[in-house]
């Protein structure tokens, strides 16, 4: 499979001895609704998975725990063996009950288990980058990190793990983590309408550590809305290319992975993105940021 050399919005960021794109490319689409069972069309979320691929994405972000293990076999179909250049994220830390909710689990034990389904439903003997999950569908939960970062970095030594992150957390837990053990990105809800993390992604990009906002797009208030809009209009683009370039244009740290299971519409969320904001534009939006 043929990687574009086309240089994607936002360029790159270097994950310590990694490279990835700064646009990179979330699957928890490809499983069916709320993350269970398989797709609707499973030949389009193959397809949207090699053009991710072919446009020159080289970070894409998974679990074990979408489908359960849908998404990861129907990215081992797409792109097995993967690209070189290719860095493929996942996550530990919940599993999923039978009415589709996300228990979590924490245990050494439990995360063993994990790390090895997500070796086996991907077809590899390493995971590039394996994200520790410490919240839940409501945000950061309370309570240390520190025994499933001993156990993640313990798998890592083994060679099972290449890079760890943390995900879902408060600063309190990312601090807590890095006195385990290096970790190269945090995973957390971040947008221009969820801006409570801002200091937190200033702090890790001094130390070179990425931020990667899930839930990019959406939660805008009536005034957020409004002002995405307008901005939106006078560039010509859509209210939601303007909120990735925001994003983009927040910290160079930021790395994106919106999700899509369509590939017109992977192709319109990397159009989007590269909107150029000038400051009037980001002091625009920044204005009615909460």
């Amino acid at each position: 499979m043929t990687i574009a050399s086309t240089t994607l919005p936002g360029g790159t960021w270097n994950l310590v001895d990694r490279t990835v794109t700064r646009f990179g490319y979330g699957a928890m689409q490809l499983a069916g609704p709320s993350a269970m069972g398989p797709p609707a069309d499973h030949d389009g979320a193959i397809a949207v998975l090699r053009d991710a691929v072919e446009q020159g994405i080289t970070h894409i972000d998974t679990s074990a725990a979408y489908g359960p293990r849908v998404t990861n076999q129907i990215i081992r179909e797409a792109l097995h063996p993967y690209p070189e250049a290719v860095m493929i994220a996942t996550k530990v830390g919940a599993n999923r009950d039978a009415e589709g909710g996300w228990p979590t689990a924490r245990t050494p034990a439990d995360l063993r288990a994990q790390v090895h389904d997500n070796l086996e439903s991907l077809g590899v003997e390493r995971l590039d980058l394996v994200n520790m999950r410490m919240g839940d569908a409501n945000g950061p939960q309370s309570g240390s990190i520190t025994e499933a970062m001993e156990t993640l970095a313990g798998l890592q030594q083994e060679g099972l793990i290449g890079q760890l992150g943390v995900s879902n957390v408060t600063a309190e837990q990312v601090a807590e983590a890095r006195a385990v053990t290096p970790i190269v990105c945090v995973q957390n809800l971040y947008n221009l309408a969820s801006r409570w993390d801002d200091r937190l992604v200033d702090d890790l990009a001094v130390n070179g550590i990425a931020y990667v906002p899930f839930f990019p797009l959406g939660g805008f208030t009536p005034v957020q809305a409004d002002a995405l809009t307008a901005v939106a209009n006078r560039l010509e683009a859509t209210p939601m290319a303007v909120a990735l370039a925001w994003l983009l244009q927040r910290s160079k740290n930021i790395l994106l992975i919106p999700g899509t299971s369509k590939a017109a519409h992977l192709r319109e969320n990397i159009a989007g993105a590269s909107v150029s904001l000038t400051d009037q534009d980001v002091a625009e939006l920044d204005n009615v940021a909460p």
